[in-house]
Order: C-alpha cells, then structure tokens, then sequence
C-alpha cells in the first residue's frame, strides 16, 4: 500500500534540513508522486488540496526543496520523492527592501514571502515583463537558481520613487549594475 502524500508527510521529508540552507535538489532524481495537489497562487500563497498551507515553517521548507526543471515545470523534491506543482505565475513574492547607499553605490537587497534575502545585481537581476494586451507591467527578481519572484505592487510603487535617469532609461542602481524600468 502506498503512503499517503500529506503536507505532512512532505515536511518530514525535509524537516531534518536546516532551515537557512538549500539541499541540492539539482542533484536528486527520485520518482514522481502523482495525485498530489499542491499549487502556489499569484500572491505566492501555498495550498494543499485547495486549502492553504497557513504553518509559515512548513511553507519556507518547502520553498527550499523548490525546482523548475527544463520542462517547465515546478516540483518539490527530495531524495526519496518528486511532487509537481502549480504555480500560477511565479512561487515567490517579493514584499520589502532595503537600501545601503546612495545612486550608482546603491546596493537594494529584496525580501521573498519567505524571508530569503538577496542583493540585486548580476546574479540577482530585475526585469520587467509588459503584458503586451493590457500594457500592465509585471516585475520579477530571480530569487535563486532559475526561481523568480513577483515585486508585490506596494514594493515596485516603492522602488519607482526612487528610480534614477542613466542614458535615456530609466531604472535603479544595485551593486554596480543599472536594471531598466522603462
């Protein structure tokens, strides 16, 4: 008899990790869990079979076991199992900053719905998507890896007041790099 998958179940699997690393996931190739229902909306909340995953520690385990593979899609793995995922449009949310310096010394660290923390710059660049229908722009930070975070509208609104001019663009310094917004 298979063991039923539980958020539960997924948390024991990686609760022996230590909560401020990342396992190497790039490395593990376990099974696939099929039938499990596990999705990630666009604000970056968490739900198990529709409900949400309210315990925050569960959800930032998770987040550490987090992959999006060639195929385009996102799993949770560890090394005994491989769980897919929906996400809606990206599985973080960006919800705050802070800033040391000042214009092009500038150094802007974002911070994800679950606490990571991470420089902007050439390995943390910002982008911004324009929905070519509705022209609504949508801004993204690579977290990690290949994992994006959506800015929440209160961080980019933020992040525009302080937006500077540097060759007819219009952006933000961060490390020594210039990320456009216009």
């Amino acid at each position: 008899m298979d063991k039923k998958i539980t958020p539960s179940s997924i948390f024991e699997a990686v609760s022996n990790l230590d909560e401020d690393s990342f396992p190497p996931v790039h490395l593990w190739n376990p099974p696939l869990c099929d039938n499990v229902d596990i999705r990630i909306n666009r604000d970056a909340q968490w739900f198990f079979m529709n409900s949400p995953i309210g315990r925050e520690r569960m959800v930032k385990l998770f987040s550490r076991v987090l992959r999006l593979d060639e195929d385009g899609i996102y799993y949770l793995v560890t090394p005994v199992e491989k769980i897919k995922l929906e996400v809606e449009d990206k599985p973080f949310l960006i919800i705050d900053f802070s800033i040391e310096g000042s214009g092009r010394h500038q150094k802007i660290y974002l911070t994800t719905n679950t606490y990571e923390e991470f420089l902007v710059g050439k390995d943390h660049p910002i982008r911004i998507e324009v929905n070519k229908q509705t022209q609504e722009p949508a801004p993204y930070a690579l977290v990690r890896s290949n994992l994006e975070g959506l800015l929440s509208r209160n961080t980019f609104y933020k992040l525009i007041d302080i937006t500077t001019e540097h060759d007819s663009d219009i952006g933000l310094w961060s490390d020594g790099e210039f990320f456009k917004f216009s």
